[in-house]
């Protein structure tokens, strides 16, 4: 039986609210606070993470098809969620700077009877940044709230060079993942 009723997205992303309308979803966003983890391997981490933002909403809303995600950059084994502060910010693009590294989301698609948790994983690189290139993109504000300190679809956009797997699993929410799954859930796309 296809489901009729719009999507509960457990966020309040404006890049997630995004990314489902250019794909014709219809939805509902509704925030999902939650204590979010950054113990673990990356996979289980943004797995955890969607699940229980999903779960929430679906506590809330048991009789509708619930979406969760979370998103995390990765370098060197250690997890890059949002920047606390400014030097926070610097010391992530300071990393980030001139080198390969990874972003995981996790995506938890729940409703009574149906559960399905996945991730997606891709590679990006980033040009050589100079301390003023990290000032200046600071200085607009855009990595504040941006697991890694970057947004892919913003400012930052120049700053990367190369790219391997899902561009809108960078932004936030994998696309052709979600599409696939809302398939599972015979959604009605």
């Amino acid at each position: 039986m296809k489901h009729m009723e719009p999507l509960m997205l457990a966020s309040e992303s404006p890049r997630r609210r995004e990314l489902l309308e250019a794909m014709g979803v219809p939805f509902e966003a509704v925030g999902a606070d939650i204590e979010e983890t950054e113990e673990g391997a990356p996979e289980e981490v943004v797995l955890h993470n969607a699940l229980g933002k999903a779960e929430k909403v679906l506590s809330r809303f048991p009789d509708r098809l619930v979406l969760g995600a979370d998103t995390v950059v990765v370098i060197d084994g250690r997890i890059f969620g949002k920047p606390a502060d400014q030097k926070d910010a610097e010391r992530m693009l300071q990393t980030l700077s001139g080198r390969w590294h990874e972003v995981y989301t996790g995506v938890a698609l729940l409703k009574k009877g149906f559960r399905r948790l996945e991730s997606d994983r891709t590679r990006v690189h980033f040009v050589p940044l100079t301390a003023g290139d990290i000032d200046a993109y600071i200085a607009t504000g855009e990595p504040f709230g941006k697991a890694g300190a970057y947004a892919i679809q913003g400012r930052a956009g120049m700053l990367i060079d190369r790219i391997e797997g899902s561009s809108s699993n960078v932004i936030g929410l994998p696309q052709a993942l979600v599409r696939r799954l809302l398939i599972q859930a015979e959604f009605n796309l």
